[in-house]
């Protein structure tokens, strides 16, 4: 019944805002736009609670032809190898949680752009957090000729780590592009938002925002955790 209902919670889960700005023209002191559609800058934001164990869940935000966001269905699918296994053990023993979550842009050829992950674990008996940890790490794709996305700064914050009734972390990345298609680095720039709450009752949720500057028909914004 648990499963149930959690899996009824993970499909209702979706993007809680989508806002999309229209695209300008170049003006003086500023790149000109790379060749192809430029549907101009994008944030959007949204919610996934915690999979059953053994279970990732995940979506994907597209841009459409009309530079509009769609939507994809928030999916369970099985935990990557190894971890199923470890979090139905943690789940068996009662005490210890692990729990991931991952930020992604990927371009119109399914080229990982920009990534945001974090990776927690938690002891708890039930009522409190003993002890809480949190790490977030980011990834980039680089070009030849030292070119393509950067890391231009990136932060995380963990409101309690020891005795907690909750344990909250902010993760923020930032990244900025100068390569083959765009050689000024001032048109491409994306940033990346996970916010993790750990529960005692064993239980979380992750939260994801992100920014771009521009954006192409066919960028995809993956989210998900497990």
């Amino acid at each position: 019944m648990r499963n149930r209902i959690t899996l009824a919670a993970v499909l209702a889960a979706g993007v809680l805002a989508l806002t999309a700005a229209p695209a300008s023209a170049a003006t003086a002191g500023t790149a000109a736009a790379p060749a192809g559609k430029d549907c101009g800058a994008l944030r959007l934001t949204g919610a996934l609670p915690a999979p059953p164990a053994g279970m990732a869940v995940q979506q994907q935000i597209t841009v459409g032809a009309d530079c509009k966001p769609v939507l994809g269905e928030v999916k369970l699918v099985p935990a990557a190898k190894g971890t199923a296994v470890r979090a139905r053990a943690a789940a068996d023993a009662g005490t210890t949680r692990q729990f991931k979550s991952w930020n992604e842009w990927f371009d119109c050829c399914n080229i990982r752009m920009t990534g945001l992950y974090t990776t927690s674990s938690w002891t708890t008996d039930g009522t409190r957090i003993g002890a809480a940890n949190t790490d977030a790490t980011q990834q980039w794709n680089r070009e030849p000729w030292d070119a393509g996305w950067s890391l231009k700064a990136a932060t995380k914050n963990t409101d309690c780590t020891t005795d907690c009734a909750a344990s909250h972390t902010d993760a923020h990345a930032e990244f900025t592009y100068k390569g083959v298609f765009d050689v000024t680095g001032l048109w491409y720039a994306n940033t990346q938002d996970s916010h993790i709450d750990l529960n005692a009752d064993g239980t979380a949720t992750c939260r994801f925002e992100t920014a771009t500057r521009h954006t192409f028909i066919g960028w995809n914004w993956q989210r998900g955790c497990q």
